[in-house]
């Protein structure tokens, strides 16, 4: 049986190890990086005989001192405390050495490999496949993807078994990315199940100015008590945004949607940056509608910050290029990702190389922790969506649902699982709550009274099982109803072990046991390590249920443009937290950083949710599927959600 590693290095930091784990014989016999079960359908073409590209992250040579510096900057007391990096003081003391560079750029070139610094840690390579073949000792493929239910068909091509660096460039290399094409990640937002149509509500609720489902940034503010700092002229002001992601956008849609909440914001706000040549022309199949709402939600909550745009194409590759350009520029403050996918995906398909000397695999994972440890150090906070598919990330992620049956082609089991990246320990990653109130939902085709209704007494962890007795009532079962595995992501990674500032806190959790994912028809079983002292997430959450939710306003490359109601998912948290770092930031006249070891360390020391000032409100009620709410940090909210108000006092007493 295979055994499947990865060597991020955990030094008692945030940097984690990836567990080994072991597959089914019969399984991955049949398994090969081509062989993707999430390509169902797919088929051999021919081998590609025109120039492709990868990416090439080069290794920290002193990433032990980098990792002990993280620490101190992040320790409060520490003389480091907040002393951050500048971009070109992380390269002259923590990036590869020209000369190694140059070794790395020549020993390609052998193999008529074209190699081009692109950033401080990363190369661009073009070549024949057939030269990258000679040079990673792997046999490339091209393979067709038939369009199957409502997604389309594509093509790309990936290596039939494992790649190998060459020797004498291996210890150099931190990751290469790029040998396969397929689709990486995907965006993060939820719209309500069509199976529970919601009665339009005709009056705010009690919290909010706007009815649910046509929630706004400023509904937001007053909900997590934003307006103080308003008030006091924050704007962000001064501070940039990053919004990364893998689909354009229409920039006068987000435009509108600030000009109707009557936010005064300038014309020339938003910059984009289109990495490895960009994601092409805004499109409903590409995601745009993420893009826009990230754009929307970030900038609308900092109405004075300025906007990068860091938009590639939806590609490991570019994956690993849009971080590394955002955290290479750093001129953007606030970071934040709403896409991703189940984070054992990564394990099994993101181009594991092994490294002849150590036999452990180099591959994304490692080149992301490792751009996210400077992004640390440099000073940026990164905020990543914890996803929407509960506590049941990989079903989500394949777009089949529930245990597994023979005789349903699609079925898989009921596997706990967390996604990435927003599972990496040096990133914070965002979760999802339903507000309180009355919502109401229609049981005939004219939505005529009698409804149904249901009454969220408190703010809860967002997970659809509320609405399990509706879906009764309306003769369904949670799965032909949509509501599973719907909520907030949220458990304990498999893939990162439990970092510093997460030892000690009450209500963290193991890996629980009894855990495998298998895909049918294919066969590919996993079974997931138990019991194991797992990274746990999410960080913190805000309201990101779609029947409590928002309006976007989007340009759809099928029906033009509308407002469009009942949006929800954790991408809008991620970028919610981005604007809110950014008011922040402008409060304190400096950069925060990464957000984490604040936020446990104020819970730590008792003054997370004590007193009519507390930073945090606990989540007790709800839970995402699995994971309850409590009065403590849970693997359904985090920390809870965040009294920003509140949060910034804490901040100016602590900085």
């Amino acid at each position: 049986m295979r055994k499947m590693t990865c060597s991020l290095t955990l030094l008692g930091l945030a940097l984690s190890a990836v567990p080994a784990f072991t597959a089914g014989t019969e399984a991955q016999s049949r398994e090969t990086t081509a062989t993707r079960a999430i390509d169902r359908g797919a088929t051999e073409v021919l081998s590609g005989k025109t120039p492709i590209s990868v990416t090439i992250t080069l290794a920290l040579p002193a990433l032990g001192d980098a990792e002990k510096l993280l620490q101190s900057v992040y320790t409060p007391g520490n003389s480091q405390f907040h002393q951050f990096l500048s971009a070109e003081q992380f390269s002259a003391r923590f990036g590869p050495a020209d000369a190694d560079v140059a070794r790395v750029i020549a020993s390609l070139a052998k193999y008529h490999l074209a190699a081009q610094r692109s950033t401080v840690t990363t190369l661009k390579v073009t070549g024949l496949p057939a030269d990258f073949e000679r040079a990673f000792l792997v046999n490339l493929h091209t393979f067709e993807v038939p369009a199957h239910d409502n997604a389309a068909g594509y093509t790309y091509h990936a290596p039939m078994g494992r790649a190998t660096v060459p020797a004498e460039i291996a210890s150099s290399v931190s990751a290469v990315v790029g040998l396969n094409s397929a689709p990486a990640v995907k965006p993060l937002y939820k719209v309500a199940a069509a199976a529970t149509p919601a009665r339009t509500p005709s009056a705010p609720s009690a919290s909010t100015s706007n009815p649910f489902g046509a929630l706004t940034v400023a509904d937001f503010a007053q909900v997590y008590d934003v307006n103080p700092l308003y008030k006091r002229g924050l704007t962000g002001a001064g501070r940039t945004l990053g919004v990364m992601t893998f689909a354009a956008f229409t920039p006068s849609d987000v435009f509108q949607y600030w000009q109707a909440l009557g936010l005064k914001v300038n014309p020339n706000r938003i910059k984009i940056v289109n990495v490895d040549g960009g994601p092409g022309a805004p499109s409903d199949a590409s995601g745009s509608i993420e893009t826009t709402l990230d754009v929307e939600q970030a900038g609308g909550i900092a109405p004075g910050a300025n906007i990068i745009v860091y938009q590639g194409a939806n590609f490991y590759e570019d994956l690993v290029d849009v971080f590394a350009k955002s955290i290479d520029d750093n001129k953007a403050d606030t970071l934040a990702m709403s896409w991703g996918a189940w984070e054992w995906l990564f394990n099994l398909e993101n181009d594991p190389v092994s490294d002849p000397f150590t036999g452990e695999t180099v591959a994304a994972t490692q080149a992301i922790h490792e751009l996210l440890l400077r992004a640390a150090l440099q000073g940026q906070t990164v905020f990543a969506a914890s996803g929407d598919g509960g506590a049941y990330q990989a079903n989500d992620s394949f777009g089949c649902y529930g245990p597994y049956s023979s005789t349903v082609a699609n079925s898989c089991n009921l596997a706990l699982s967390t996604i990435y990246p927003g599972g990496d320990s040096l990133i914070t990653a965002t979760g999802g709550t339903t507000l309180p109130g009355l919502q109401q939902y229609c049981l005939n085709a004219a939505c005529t009274a009698p409804y149904y209704d249901v009454n969220i007494a408190h703010e809860r962890v967002w997970g659809w099982d509320y609405l399990i007795g509706l879906c009764a009532t309306l003769g369904y079962d949670p799965i032909s109803c949509g509501i599973f595995p719907a909520g907030g992501g949220g458990g304990v990674s498999v893939a990162f072990s439990k970092p510093w500032y997460q030892v000690g806190v009450f209500g963290t959790q193991l890996s629980q046991p009894g855990q495998s994912f298998s895909l049918q028809p294919y066969g590919l079983l996993d079974k997931l390590p138990a019991f194991y002292p797992g990274r746990n997430v999410p960080d913190v959450s805000f309201n990101a249920d779609p029947n409590t939710g928002y309006v976007v306003y989007y340009t759809s490359s099928a029906t033009g443009f509308a407002l469009n109601y009942g949006y929800g998912g954790t991408s809008f948290v991620d970028q919610q937290f981005s604007g809110v770092t950014a008011l922040l930031e402008q409060d304190l006249h400096q950069r925060i950083g990464f957000l984490n070891p604040t936020l446990y360390y104020v819970l730590q020391n008792g003054r997370g949710y004590l007193g009519p000032n507390a930073p945090f409100r606990a989540i007790v009620d709800g839970d995402n599927w699995f994971y309850h709410g409590s009065p403590s940090y849970n693997p359904g909210a985090g920390v809870g959600v965040m009294d920003v108000n509140n949060f910034d006092r804490v901040l100016e007493r602590l900085f």
